[in-house]
């Protein structure tokens, strides 16, 4: 699965613990991301700044679901139950 234009659910919905660029305490969940850019694409993708953890996540179905909504209500649903 590719990801979905316009989405951005991987960069608002999870809880980030690490430290991300201009985020030094990692970020909350349901919090926009500092490098989410209005068009819900990442300004760091494909740069060696990028963390880690960001360049893992792969879209799937299981996570991303069928739409922007459904992806930000499952990975919150993960979120809840991992807190």
């Amino acid at each position: 699965m590719e990801c979905r234009p316009h989405c951005g659910a991987c960069c608002i919905a999870p809880s980030i613990s690490a430290p991300l660029p201009g985020m030094p305490n990692g970020k909350p969940a349901g919090v926009p991301c500092a490098h989410l850019l209005g068009d819900m694409r990442c300004e760091l993708f494909g740069k060696p700044e990028r963390p880690a953890l960001c360049a893992r996540f792969n879209p799937a179905e299981d996570v991303c679901g069928t739409s922007r909504d459904n992806a930000i209500w499952l990975i919150s649903e993960l979120e809840a139950a991992t807190a």
